[in-house]
């Protein structure tokens, strides 16, 4: 009887958008909720593959609740940063990952945290997967002391432990990523790269030479195309005249999925990391995705396509909508218990963005600092021969 009742509640509060079952939410412990669910999944399309990743997603109430607190804050981290650059006390380059939040906690919910991964620009949102606190992302995006690289990289350059960026460059990334699953497999390590990039770099010479170098090495490496439909203000259909991004690889098998539903990026992203710890070689996948935002804060991003297409993506895909959709209406949570969690998120974004603000900006005399991780000290050369600074390690 007290599940129907919170079954009710939930669709009230869904509906209502009110509270009109506080009473039943409160007197709930966790034996009321369904420990777990096996979700049916949309099927990928295949590259030379005979079977692909499952169909069904098994998800714990505590997986959910993980995948959902993840995806929440990032977004809510991504419209903060959008409301201090607005306020002008983040400049420069600025690319928001709102929209694509599936992609990346699906796949770090498929990988391990010493398996490796490198991406592009478009980067916040995999540096708070990676470990990194939102206050250190923040303090970067600001150019503070605090910044998770000392506030001199800002946007596109943030590192953390087996995490090689943020880079600025188109495409730049592939071949990096090539070498470090060149790295595990000499080490015999059994880990793997992730190496992501977008469709505006899929066309580049590059992505070619380091597609044929990984598979003639059969080397360790996940190949990731998020697909968000526009390389900067240019549509997919404009910019390549095949935009079937995982059948690039060629000899290379491949594997299109849903980038808005993270249950479909995990199982993925299983499937081709189990191909790749096999000694198999390299997997090209291609998650097709949406971004909110423009390609940047300089970006309006509705002079390219029209803001009824943006609501419509929103109404109909939202990979945050998509998970607690599922969450509540199989009773693994309650209405109630996300709407804490969100409160929860908006407090500590907004702390940390007050801690960015605050923080100071470095001082002149490490400008050259960190250039090398263990040398003495040494003097650099500043604009002129006269001007001395010191880089410590």
């Amino acid at each position: 009887m007290q599940n129907m009742l919170t079954i009710i509640s939930n669709a009230l509060c869904r509906i209502t958008g009110r509270n009109v079952g506080a009473r039943v939410v409160a007197s709930r412990s966790y034996a009321d909720f369904t420990p777990q669910v096996t979700f049916d999944i949309k099927k990928c399309d295949l590259h030379r593959l005979e079977e692909g990743p499952s169909v069904k997603a098994e998800v714990t109430r505590e997986q959910g609740l993980q995948y959902y607190r993840t995806m929440q804050t990032i977004r809510r981290m991504e419209l903060k940063a959008d409301q201090l650059y607005k306020q002008k006390i983040i400049r420069g380059f600025c690319h928001l990952y709102d929209g694509q939040e599936a992609c990346a906690v699906g796949i770090e919910a498929a990988i391990n945290q010493t398996d490796h991964l490198i991406t592009a620009y478009r980067a916040h949102g995999f540096t708070f997967t990676r470990g990194v606190p939102i206050k250190n992302i923040l303090c970067e995006l600001t150019g503070r002391k605090g910044g998770v690289a000392k506030g001199k990289g800002g946007s596109m350059h943030m590192y953390a432990p087996c995490f090689y960026g943020g880079n600025g460059i188109v495409g730049a990334q592939i071949p990096l990523g090539a070498g470090i699953a060149l790295a595990c497999q000499y080490k015999g390590t059994k880990e793997l790269c992730v190496t992501l990039y977008g469709d505006g770099a899929a066309n580049q010479g590059q992505l070619f030479e380091t597609f044929n170098m990984a598979a003639l090495w059969k080397l360790p490496c996940i190949f990731i195309c998020e697909n968000n439909q526009y390389g900067m203000g240019t549509s997919v259909e404009r910019a390549a005249a095949c935009t079937d991004y995982y059948k690039r690889g060629d000899f290379i098998p491949g594997l299109r999925v849903d980038g808005m539903d993270v249950l479909c990026v995990r199982e993925a992203v299983k499937f081709a990391a189990d191909y790749c710890r096999s000694g198999k070689g390299p997997i090209v996948m291609e998650l097709q995705c949406y971004r909110y935002h423009g390609h940047s804060m300089s970006d309006p991003g509705v002079s390219y396509r029209t803001r009824e297409e943006i609501q419509e993506v929103r109404s109909k895909s939202d990979p945050i909508s998509l998970l607690k959709e599922r969450l509540l209406s199989n009773n693994m949570v309650s209405a109630e218990e996300l709407k804490e969690i969100d409160v929860e998120i908006r407090k500590e974004v907004e702390d940390a963005a007050q801690f960015a603000i605050a923080d100071p900006e470095p001082p002149l005399e490490d400008l050259c600092s960190y250039i090398f991780s263990d040398k003495e000290p040494l003097e650099v050369r500043g604009v002129h021969p006269w001007a001395k600074l010191k880089s410590l390690s």
